[in-house]
């Protein structure tokens, strides 16, 4: 019996230390509550957790927060937009921060987003990247200052 319980406890050991999906790692971040509500309003939280691999430049509440509040509130009930806004923002494939490379990368949006370096400080179009490499099982976040916006 004692054999048996060390058996389970180890492994809900090694299942915890698994890495989440991209939005049960953003959910454990504790920074991204209206990206959270976002892709849920945008039903794509199915997408977020499927198989991936995904990069996702994902506003800070502090980034959405910038946005006034009347026109945050009208994008959240627009579906077709708040889903553009959104996958505006995510990159097939996994790419760490050493990784990344200056130009121009094709968002599931279908149009491109810059990333550049500028004295150090990496951009994503208007944006500072803030905080790098918070790895999920099916991708990675990087946090950013400011919401992108397609054209």
């Amino acid at each position: 019996m004692k054999k048996l319980l060390t058996a389970v406890v180890l492994a809900l050991a090694i299942t915890s230390a698994q890495a989440a999906d991209i939005v049960n790692s953003a959910i454990d971040a504790g920074n991204f509550k209206t990206l959270v509500a976002a892709l849920k309003a945008a039903d794509l939280v199915d997408t977020l957790k499927g198989t991936g691999p995904f990069t996702v430049f994902a506003p800070t509440d502090e980034a959405f927060a910038k946005i006034p509040k009347a026109k945050l509130d009208a994008l959240l009930k627009d579906k077709a937009q708040l889903t553009k806004v959104l996958t505006y923002h995510v990159v097939a494939g996994k790419v760490m921060a050493k990784d990344v490379k200056p130009g121009k990368v094709k968002t599931l949006e279908g149009e491109s987003i810059t990333i550049a370096d500028k004295n150090g400080v990496l951009m994503v179009n208007n944006a500072k990247i803030l905080k790098t490499d918070i790895v999920a099982d099916n991708g990675v976040i990087h946090a950013i200052d400011t919401v992108l916006m397609p054209k």
